[in-house]
């Protein structure tokens, strides 16, 4: 009964500042909350909103059908394996579970019926558009907008029909950090509660799991995956190469200017003694399996090869942690110890690690802290990060336990 009298003054409050955004017609102008309760995002997405999104509309705008966009999207697989937790999870708690593509069109519903049936109203239905131009400030569009997980209570929705709801949502990232939409769990408002964005946030990873696992499609021309693992493919299909000619290869796909034979024998080999031939047959054999993509007199690719490791020296170089994180799926070449090697693996490894910890981003932490279980400087950072109740933090704090007595 003290949480329903406490959301009922909360909502009442927000009504009054609500009131006071909404029917004021100078919407250029910033405006300062007259209420503590009226969080910073908030604000700012309501200013954004009224230059596009009118207050009173009843429904959300919609496509007629959205059976191409289903079919087509990399969600469907993780959805349609997950549905029945899905079902599970909203028809219990009495919340809507709800699934959109990155531009917030919902893909995805499940509920129960008279809950469906209430969010059917508003287009909050496969078909619906959401995002913050659309339909205001709601959960599945600051989601989507700020990149992070978001709650909106309430008379937080910038569209007044929705002020009955609650809802809270999360960000879903693609195997290469990119949004490829969101999960949204909405209810009435009076049943919000704070675990409901924990929940939100163990589907969202379970959903984004399985991409990561999914057998990606075969990728036309060379591809060479070299972070966390070891091997080269051509149009999808394995090549055999001994670790020399991966490690070779890995090192011409990071230095694009290439190298003199003297400075690739000293990437390779460092101070060892070691003939030039020996390197001049490796290239060689290595030239014949990419099919003549290495020149001869300085050693540069000449031909398009993709790499992992290259893509995420692109992101750090962005300052795209969310890319950078998501790409990082282990150690360059785990276990090689050629010096060239050695070297840009301490670098990218650093460079995801510093933009780890300069972000405010708990998810970036977490999935940084799987690949690096005996960094106690992340995992510390992972605790501050995570609230009180989150069930991330038991992991968390066994992976620091075991970290700080290796």
């Amino acid at each position: 009964m003290a949480q329903f009298r406490t959301l009922t003054q909360q909502r009442v409050e927000l009504e009054r500042e609500w009131e006071r955004w909404a029917t004021t017609p100078n919407t250029a102008v910033p405006r300062k909350p007259r209420t503590s309760l009226l969080r910073k995002e908030v604000a700012q997405s309501w200013q954004r909103s009224l230059h596009t999104v009118d207050p009173g509309r009843t429904v959300a705008p919609g496509l007629d059908d959205i059976g191409d966009l289903w079919a087509e999207s990399p969600l469907r697989g993780p959805v349609t394996a997950l549905a029945s937790d899905l079902r599970g999870i909203a028809e219990d708690s009495g919340y809507l579970a709800v699934v959109s593509d990155a531009a917030g069109t919902i893909l995805w519903s499940c509920g129960a019926r008279a809950l469906r049936r209430q969010a059917e109203q508003v287009n909050l239905a496969p078909g619906g558009c959401w995002n913050e131009s659309h339909m205001g400030t709601n959960g599945l569009a600051l989601a989507l907008r700020t990149d992070r997980p978001a709650s909106v209570f309430s008379a937080e929705h910038l569209v007044a029909v929705l002020h009955g709801w609650v809802c809270y949502s999360a960000p879903i990232h693609g195997p290469d950090g990119r949004q490829v939409g969101a999960l949204d769990l909405s209810s009435s408002w009076d049943r919000s509660h704070p675990a409901v964005l924990t929940s939100v946030r163990a589907l969202v990873t379970a959903v984004e799991t399985i991409l990561r696992s999914a057998e990606p499609a075969p990728i036309p021309g060379l591809r060479l995956d070299c972070l966390g693992t070891a091997r080269l493919l051509r149009d999808g299909s394995p090549l055999p190469l001994p670790p020399r000619q991966l490690e070779i290869l890995t090192l011409l796909a990071l230095e694009p200017n290439g190298f003199t034979p003297d400075q690739l024998h000293t990437a390779v080999y460092g101070d060892r003694a070691v003939s030039t031939s020996t390197l001049k047959a490796d290239v060689s054999r290595l030239r014949r399996a990419t099919g003549g993509e290495i020149t001869n007199r300085r050693y540069v690719l000449n031909g398009p090869v993709a790499c992992d490791a290259v893509d995420l020296l692109g992101a750090i170089a962005a300052g795209d942690a969310t890319s950078a994180v998501w790409l990082y799926r282990g150690p360059l070449l785990p276990g090689s110890e050629t010096p060239g090697v050695v070297a840009w693996r301490d670098y990218l490894h650093v460079g995801v690690r510093t933009a780890v910890l300069a972000s405010d981003r708990v998810e970036h932490a977490v999935a940084f802290g799987e690949r690096a279980p005996d960094d106690v400087e992340v995992h510390e950072h992972v605790l501050r990060l995570l609230p009180s109740g989150d069930v991330r933090r038991a992991v968390v704090t066994a992976r620091l336990h075991t970290a700080l007595h290796a």
